[in-house]
């Protein structure tokens, strides 16, 4: 129990003042045409707010390294879980739906009441 780290109550408004300001840019970025890049922008930014959470508020960095490889092995699952949902979207208009699955635009024909 001697690792314990204390750290100052500067550091955690410092995080928190960051955090803030790149949600603020990341409202601003929203707001922008930067084409494609919006999301790789936004995405970004929020990489970089979950590596500062899970840095200081988690106390992840002053942890054990075995730690940091579960963090990493998680973040590494997340990014192929993500890349193969992204892949499997993307490739859904390569192929024709078959003809049974096409919505019929004309309604049935129903009785009139009596």
């Amino acid at each position: 129990m001697s690792d314990h780290h204390v750290i100052p109550v500067r550091v955690y408004l410092t995080i928190i003042s960051i955090l803030m300001v790149l949600t603020v840019v990341t409202v601003w970025v929203a707001f922008l045409d930067f084409g494609f890049l919006n999301t790789v922008i936004a995405v970004g930014i929020a990489c970089i707010k979950a590596l500062l959470v899970v840095m200081y508020f988690m106390h992840l960095k002053y942890s054990a390294r075995v730690l940091w490889l579960y963090a990493g092995a998680g973040a590494v699952f997340f990014v192929i879980m993500m890349a193969l949902m992204l892949s499997d979207y993307r490739s859904r208009e390569w192929f024709p739906a078959p003809a049974a699955w096409e919505v019929t635009t004309t309604a049935p024909a129903t009785s009139a009441p009596h």
